[in-house]
């Protein structure tokens, strides 16, 4: 990388950081905008490195510009707080060459209009080299509404929450089993110098030991293989369907889940449906690279008179729009944006998704229900609810492969057998009277 390259990527990086801490802005999108300006893959993933590391450490760098500054700069000063930020995360987190580093951060400073900023910015630096970040305290990184929540649902486990949702998340693989056997797509990414182990109860899934850049990945291109974690894989092996059966995927951007069913049984009449139009096209990207079909639809799905044919699907996949309280560690962004109001709305469309479901469904049809969230209002408490207004609804149960007991269903914890947090549960349709299930 040249100096000039490696000022230019810092710069681009404040600019995210700027707009995800200071103006609402999700992380994904500035990503998906600021990416394609960028045309080496190694300083497009430095990028996205230091941006994921900086949210990640926010609390430890916020502490050190109290105790360092007489008067630390605040969302109005948003750009050279944000460039602290990523020079904090460089030295502590990524652990680069301090002196590119900083000479690179400091002369970013200068390129945006701050020559008057350098030698603060070059001495707060240098003394993060010398020292670390002090401490803090990162559950204070939750908004305190979240942050009582997770403690009230989760009394126990709460510090291990926060503290998982603070790591960096490892690369889970999903290996295509209708293209490779694992053993044998783990022995090429042997071959390729990449290190993977398999993950006990989890058939199509190897754990990469230390992340590498997809591009990497053997067979990639070709469908040999995906990018998904353990916890989502998980959902797969919920499902018991025979060939052919009829299967709606109702919430499926960006695909993955859709993918894996196909993967293992390319006979299944499968519909995905998503409400943006964007998103679905990823699915059919997905689906397409992985050389399965399946039928795709924009549409809310939540609305079936304006999409459903009329004829019962056999099972009904409702990974549902949540809080994402479990992915923390993959939406870092997540604890800026999130807002009590947001809980309400989500709780009420996973209700009114769950009902829509329950009406395609046929008699005896399964219906599993996910979410990438640890909280009860939408997990154990959602299900809870739902079997009290549908009678014909029962719970089936499930072991302790996907997870601890919540409710009738399961949940897995952020960092559990180093997996995403998740919730699942799988609900069977009373059979029609004089019909078999």
């Amino acid at each position: 990388m040249t100096t000039q390259a490696g000022v230019a990527i810092r710069v681009l990086a404040m600019r995210v950081l700027d707009a995800v801490m200071h103006r609402g802005r999700s992380l994904k999108a500035e990503l998906s905008a600021t990416l394609p300006q960028v045309a080496d893959t190694r300083d497009r993933a430095l990028l996205e490195a230091m941006c994921f590391s900086a949210l990640r450490q926010r609390a430890q760098a916020d502490a050190a510009l109290r105790l360092w500054m007489a008067k630390p700069p605040g969302p109005q000063d948003g750009e050279l707080r944000a460039l602290l930020h990523i020079g904090f995360a460089q030295l502590t987190a990524l652990d680069l060459a301090p002196h590119a580093a900083l000479s690179a951060t400091v002369e970013a400073a200068r390129t945006l209009g701050r020559p008057h900023q350098a030698n603060l910015i070059n001495a707060l630096l240098r003394r993060a080299q010398r020292e670390g970040l002090p401490p803090a305290d990162v559950a204070l990184l939750w908004p305190a509404w979240l942050r009582k929540q997770v403690e009230t649902d989760w009394p126990q486990d709460a510090a291990a929450i926060f503290d998982a949702s603070q790591h960096e998340a490892p690369l889970w693989l999903r290996v295509n089993r209708a293209r490779v056997a694992r053993d044998s797509y783990r022995v090429q990414l042997a071959e390729a110098g990449i290190e993977a182990e398999t993950a006990a109860g989890l058939p199509d899934a190897l754990l990469v030991r230390s992340p590498v850049a997809v591009g990497r990945l053997p067979g990639f291109a070709e469908g040999d293989v995906s990018v998904q974690d353990g916890a989502a894989q998980s959902v797969a092996d919920l499902f018991e369907l025979p060939p052919g059966a009829r299967l709606l995927d109702m919430c499926a951007a960006p695909g993955g889940k859709a993918a894996h069913l196909l993967e293992r049984d390319p006979t299944l009449q499968l519909t995905a449906l998503d409400v943006d139009a964007r998103r679905l096209s990823r699915v059919q990207e997905t689906l397409a690279r992985l050389g399965v079909s399946a039928s795709t639809r924009v549409a809310d799905a939540g609305e079936p008179a304006t999409w459903w044919d009329g004829q019962p699907y056999d099972a009904v996949l409702l990974d549902a729009p949540c809080s994402a309280t479990g992915i923390v560690r993959r939406q870092p962004d997540v604890l800026l944006h999130r807002r009590p109001q947001d809980l309400a709305a989500l709780t009420a469309l996973q209700a009114r998704l769950l009902d829509a479901a329950w009406a395609v469904l046929r008699p005896g049809g399964t219906l599993v229900y996910a979410t990438c969230s640890v909280l009860q209002a939408e997990n154990a408490d959602q299900v809870a609810r739902f079997l009290a207004r549908m009678p014909d609804a029962r719970a089936e149960a499930l072991d302790d492969a996907f997870g601890q007991a919540a409710g009738v269903g399961r949940q897995r914890l952020p960092g559990d057998r180093k997996m995403d947090g998740f919730f699942y549960a799988r609900l069977r349709k009373a059979a029609a009277a004089g019909l078999g299930g």
